[in-house]
Formats: C-alpha cells, structure tokens, sequence
C-alpha cells in the first residue's frame, strides 16, 4: 500500500475513532432501548437464605447440650432423635422449650412439622435465658378443629398480651408443612408452606409490649422451639432454623457506589441495597444483593442496621451507599422509616450512615445521626461533584400533595443541604444520579405510567426511558424504581438496568406495601452497533 493511502486510511480511522469517543460523551439516556431478560420474585426462598443457626436432628450428637431444653410447670416433655427428625412426647402432657439460637428481630424462622398425633402446640419463643420475659408465635393443633395461630407476651413471668392471629383465616391441616414467622422489628408474619407459595396465617404488631430492636435484647435473649403436648401427644420435627432471608418482596433497588455515583462494581459483580419486603412500614429490611450484570444470579449478601445511639438498632431503608474512596469510609443516607413503630414519638427523616467496616456481608451496621431534613423526604441518592466542589442530592419531598423530585446541595456530606433545583411538576419516586458518557442525569419513577429522565442540576424534563415490557400493566402500580447502571466494554450489553413490580404478597391484611418482584434490562443506545462491539477484559 502507498504512503499516501496508508495515511488516508489512518485518517479515517481517527475520524472513526473521534466520532465514536463524541457519541460515547453524548448518550441521551431516553435513546437507550432496554429489552428485558429476566424477572424473579423470591417467597422465603432458601436458597437465597444466609444461615444464622439451626436445630438440624440428623446432625446431632448430645442433643442435651447442643440444645438444651427447659420444663415448663407441671408434666414433663421428652425428646429423643429418630433418624432425621427430632421426636416430641409427652406421657401425662406437658410444655417445654428447647434452644435453638439466636434472638434475632429481622430473621427468618422455620419450623419443619413433619407428623403430630393429639392436641399440641408448636412454635418459637422469644426469650431471656431465665425464661421469665419472653415473645412466643405458634400454631395450635385441636383434633377435629380448625387449627389457630396465636401470639403471646410475658413480661417477668405476668402474661401482658395474648392474640389469636389467625382469625377468620383457615390454616391447612395438611402435613409435612412448614411454619415460617417473618420477625419484621416491631411486628411479624406468620405463614404455612405445603405446596405453593407460603401462605400468610397471622400478622402481629407487638412493639407496644415488647421491643426486640433493643440491642439487649439482640444480644442475650435466645429463640427457642417451643412445644406443649396433651397426653399422649406425639410431634415429629425436621430441621428448625433461623436466617436472614429475601422476605415475600424486594423493591427501592439502588446500585452501590463510589462517592461521585460511579458503580462500585467488584469481583465482576454490581452490588445493591434493595428492601427486603414484609408487609407496611416499619416492617422492611435493608438488604444487600450482588449480581454479575451479565446473568442474572442475584445473590442476597447480609442486612444493614442502623444505630442511632438510642439502644436500638433501626431497620431503615430506601438507602444509598458508597465507598468513599477520599477518606476510605463507607458513607451513605437512608430513610427513616422505622419512625412508624413509634409514630406518637418520632417523625421521618433522611439519615446519614457511616461505617469503618464494609456493610455489604452479613449482618452490618452503621451509624446514624441527623443531618437537617426531618419530615416527608425519602429516596435520597448523594453524589460528590468535584467540578462544582459540592455534594448533591436527588430526593423526593412531600409538601402538599405527591412526593415531587428536588435537587439540594452542601459543601458536607452530612448536613446543610439546600435545595437549588425543583420541586418538578410530576410525581416522583427511587430517584437516581447517572452519568451517561460525559454529562449527568437525574432519574425517577413515577405514578405517570413511566420512568422519567430529567437534566442535572436543574431538573428541566428529558425524556423517559425505553423499555420494551415495562415492570406494570393496567391494573397495577407504577411507582418503580429506575436503577440504571453503565458496564465497561466486555458486557453484552451497555447498560443494565433492575427494576421492580408493584404487585403486593397475597394474604396480607391492612396497609400493605409487600410488593414486589425483580426485572432485569440490558440496554443499548441506538447509535451503538451492536455487531462490531468489542468484547473484552476488564
């Protein structure tokens, strides 16, 4: 080839290559054309379970010391080990307690009934190691009866409360099943498993007796399967376990990030906070999921808690953390929600959060303390602009009417923001800053049947995003959550973006917000030829 041609084909190249770089900097976020790939909605899934402890009879070797258990009044309670089950007896009837693990006021807790004969009870309690104060949740077997589920609170061996939480529902007598009760903070769901979805069968707001939250509690008292049989009763058990579970609902998903809103992505995984769904607020969870964007293997990692410094530990959610990498902390802010089990007492406000240690395993938590907005405002997204030297917040307040979306900034991450943009004239929720290519975006849902994309800071309306099977139909809410997340080349696709449905968990009575299931987009930008994307390593 001559010089001449040579440097013809080099200069089409740099064309080439300075038009890609100029489309890459102005992607236009309502361009970009989502396509689901996937939708997933866990029900007290197992496998998506993190253990905490378990009461596992074909694993026990001196169950009298694995697990202990305790006589109550008169008769006596035998246990013994049959193959993989744990039989319960009782000659001339009786009521015993045997330990199980942990008192834990977010966990999951199920009992496996394998096959019982006579009139019996079985459940877990609540306890402090003399036995004397205590939560106990069980199911009531009466021969020829419906089957009940009841509540029951000690405080220092008095009975203060006791509640049929099963009235006007009918609870199979089928068995094997299993009895799940879903601790919610101040509040609880009981539910039975035999085939299907796990059906709910009683629900408890028992916070003006008694509050698991409290760290004392958390941290001595125990739960404990609880069993009463007549004479002659018999109760065979499978495993009793407790752990950290995705709930009956995940909603208000946001991605981690590093401080100026770029994805934390790890391990070739993005990582998020994602609310784990009971039934009304207070009762969520702020758990934390991963997910290799290129799949859809959505792994539940841990909880966070939040510690206000009031000897309770919060279960806040609707939070965004980041890593920031300035100070190598974990920051974030969350809403307060919890202010809902104490209502008469407490309002609802933005918390920031912070921890030394990495929240996104286990069972975490941070510390919480005030930063200047009390009152309706929720679903704060924070970011650092370094070009404008000062923190900025998207969030969604309420003054006379729908949440609206407003913008407000500081010169400190924790306090002093006010607000420069908005509030916008429609109605606005899960709201997010993302940078597509070189210019920043705000993103919120919304009741308008869409989700919309606004400019930043000034919050001037866009456009909307495209998806090609939206996460709603007719008949069901459209307050969802955005989420959209670039991926470096070696994707295959541009962006990703997780959303939810508004659909609420059977069987629920009252205020509900059990919703919803997960739904996975790949997304590409109409100018992005798909046929000559380069796929390489990270």
């Amino acid at each position: 080839m001559k010089i001449a041609q040579k440097l013809t084909v080099i200069s089409q190249m740099i064309i080439i290559l300075i038009f890609w770089s100029v489309s890459q900097g102005q992607i236009s976020p309502w361009e970009i054309e989502f396509s689901r790939q996937g939708v997933l909605r866990p029900a007290l899934d197992g496998n998506m379970a993190i253990p905490l402890a378990s009461l596992d009879p074909g694993n026990i070797v001196g169950l009298e010391v694995m697990h202990p258990s305790w006589q109550q009044g008169q008769g006596r309670v035998d246990y013994k080990i049959s193959g993989d089950e744990l039989l319960v007896s009782s000659v001339s009837g009786g009521r015993s307690t045997m330990w199980v693990g942990p008192c834990n006021a977010f966990a999951l807790y199920t009992i496996e009934i394998d096959s019982l004969a006579g009139d019996c009870q079985v459940g877990i309690a609540f306890a402090d190691i003399a036995g004397t104060s205590s939560l106990q949740i069980s199911l009531d077997y009466n021969a020829g009866q419906a089957v009940l589920c009841r509540g029951v609170v000690y405080k220092e061996g008095k009975e203060v409360a006791s509640q049929l939480l099963s009235e006007n529902r009918v609870i199979t007598r089928e068995l094997p099943m299993r009895f799940h009760v879903q601790m919610l903070g101040s509040g609880l769901t009981a539910f039975v498993e035999t085939k299907g979805l796990p059906q709910v069968v009683g629900q408890w707001e028992f916070n003006q007796y008694i509050d698991l939250r409290a760290k004392q509690k958390m941290h001595s008292w125990h739960s404990l399967l609880l069993t009463e049989l007549k004479a002659g009763g018999e109760l065979a058990i499978g495993k009793v376990t407790a752990c950290l579970s995705a709930g009956i609902g995940l909603a208000d998903l946001r991605a981690i990030t590093y401080e100026d809103g770029s994805p934390y992505l790890d391990k070739g995984r993005l990582w998020y906070t994602i609310s784990i769904r009971g039934r009304q607020l207070p009762h969520h969870v702020q758990g934390v999921f991963s997910l290799n964007p290129s799949v859809f293997d959505l792994k539940m990692e841990g909880i966070i808690l939040f510690d206000r410094g009031d000897d309770l530990l919060r279960n806040e959610i609707a939070s965004h953390i980041y890593f920031d990498r300035r100070e190598n902390i974990w920051r974030g802010v969350t809403t307060g929600f919890s202010c809902y089990a104490n209502p008469e007492r407490e309002i609802k406000e933005i918390w920031a959060v912070e921890s030394k240690r990495d929240p996104r395993f286990g069972m975490s938590i941070m510390s919480a303390r005030q930063m200047g907005l009390e009152g309706n405002y929720e679903d704060a997204h924070i970011i650092y602009d370094e070009q404008a030297g000062k923190w900025r917040m998207l969030l969604c307040e309420n003054t006379d009417g729908p949440y609206r979306a407003v913008v407000r900034e500081s010169d400190r991450w924790d306090s002093g923001f006010e607000k420069i943009a908005g509030p916008v004239e429609v109605d606005s929720t899960g709201t997010q800053i993302q940078m597509f290519g070189s210019q920043r975006y705000c993103l919120f849902g919304s009741a308008d049947r869409c989700l919309y994309v606004f400019s930043y800071p000034d919050l001037k309306q866009r456009g909307k995003l495209q998806l090609d099977l939206p996460p709603w139909n007719e008949n069901s809410g459209t307050r969802v959550w955005t989420n959209v997340v670039p991926l470096p080349q070696g994707y295959p696709a541009r962006f990703v973006a997780l959303t939810m449905d508004r659909f609420n968990y059977p069987g629920i009575t009252g205020p509900n917000w059990s919703y919803g299931a997960l739904y996975l987009y790949h997304g590409w930008h109409k100018d992005q030829d798909l046929t000559n994307y380069e796929y390489q390593p990270e």
